[in-house]
């Protein structure tokens, strides 16, 4: 399964969609299916899709996305490692007393290393379209219909779809709790697609960094960096 070019390309539809409500990608999908309106943050006007559409621009042209043999360019992949970057980097910085951790984000990985952190981003996506509580029979069948629309092949198919039925648990997540780097994108790609103003999301978001142990000062700066 070829996650990693999988989680480029819905990024990428949905920044292209340029709006949540549009119907474009994952981004246009959740958001115009699942909240009947935009499940984008209040401040980002846009949810995932726009968000990301104004990121492809900007953040991914000052990170270096290094070339991958066959594959493509991961600027949409590169954007998101970037926002999870500088919120690290600005939490960092005020931890004196603590060594600093390697820090590397899906878009500076390869092989086996770039799809184990792809995966877990894609989960975290899928995951966070639950989060209200509201997804029905329906709604998972349309959603995984969406994403069938990127792949063809069965097996990721068949993943996929056991992400969108599985009941939503933030310990699931838990695993990546040792990676700081997976930790902080799977949070930042959670935040970027539900409204952290309900509580049912707002309750959820608190449970995942939890269960990825992301101290609160830096799951501030990453709840920041999404509404910036």
């Amino acid at each position: 399964m070829n996650t990693s070019d999988l989680l480029e390309q819905l990024l990428r539809s949905a920044g292209q969609s340029g709006s949540a409500t549009s119907g474009g990608g994952l981004g246009g999908l959740l958001g115009g299916l699942l909240n009947g309106t935009s499940t984008g943050n209040a401040s980002s006007g846009g949810g995932l899709g726009g968000l990301l559409g104004g990121l492809l621009g900007g953040a991914a042209a000052t990170r270096s996305v290094p070339g991958r043999s066959g594959g493509m360019n991961y600027a949409a992949l590169a954007s998101l490692g970037m926002m999870a970057f500088q919120a690290y980097q600005a939490w960092q910085s005020q931890q004196a007393t603590k060594p600093q951790q390697a820090f590397q984000t899906v878009d500076q990985l390869a092989g086996a290393d770039a799809e184990t952190h792809s995966h877990a981003v894609l989960r975290a996506l899928i995951a966070a379209a639950k989060a209200d509580g509201r997804i029905d029979e329906k709604e998972q069948q349309m959603i995984s219909t969406e994403l069938g629309r990127h792949t063809d092949d069965p097996q990721l198919q068949q993943w996929l779809d056991a992400e969108v039925a599985k009941p939503l648990d933030a310990a699931d997540f838990a695993e990546f709790a040792g990676d700081p780097a997976v930790a902080a994108e799977v949070y930042l790609a959670s935040v970027m697609l539900v409204d952290d103003q309900q509580d049912a999301e707002r309750n959820y978001l608190d449970d995942l960094a939890g269960q990825l142990h992301i101290d609160p000062q830096l799951q501030l700066q990453l709840e920041q960096q999404a509404k910036a």
